[in-house]
């Protein structure tokens, strides 16, 4: 487990954003993890939006920062969010579930916006994926070649 005051992320910018249903847990990351440069994109209320436009929002402020930012995504499943992000060639989005695999999705798959599902995961669990996504490096070497291929146009 990682202590609160002692985690710190390599990233200049975290982008977060959610639906109506991911709000609480959105809410509930940034002011657990204080430290973390967020960039919240909003929604600022629990009230009913749609999530495409919040995944898109924020792909779209990552597409300039992608050395030194990644994203988090919330929604009631974490799936919608994940659809919708991955329609970027730059992005490449992670359902996550548990620790392990946000872990693998970074050092596998160099995920860039990790997706939460905030009808589905415990507040606590959310914050180990979020924690243990942070801290993983891609691998590169022979994920390299692979990772290139998720790019590819039609």
């Amino acid at each position: 487990m990682f202590a609160k005051d002692n985690f710190h992320t390599k990233y200049k910018t975290v982008f977060i954003a959610s639906d109506h249903a991911g709000f609480e847990l959105k809410d509930h990351l940034i002011k657990h993890f204080p430290q973390v440069p967020w960039i919240d994109l909003g929604p600022s209320a629990g009230t009913s939006v749609d999530y495409p436009d919040y995944a898109e929002k924020l792909c779209l402020e990552l597409k300039g920062n992608l050395q030194n930012s990644c994203g988090v995504l919330v929604c009631g499943s974490g799936q919608g969010m994940a659809i919708r992000a991955n329609r970027f060639k730059f992005i490449r989005a992670a359902l996550c579930w548990d620790e392990e695999v946000a872990k693998l999705s970074r050092e596998h798959n160099d995920a860039n916006v990790l997706c939460l599902g905030g009808r589905m995961i415990p507040t606590v669990d959310a914050e180990k994926i979020f924690k243990s996504f942070m801290i993983a490096e891609f691998a590169g070497g022979r994920h390299q070649a692979r990772v290139d291929k998720l790019s590819r146009g039609e």
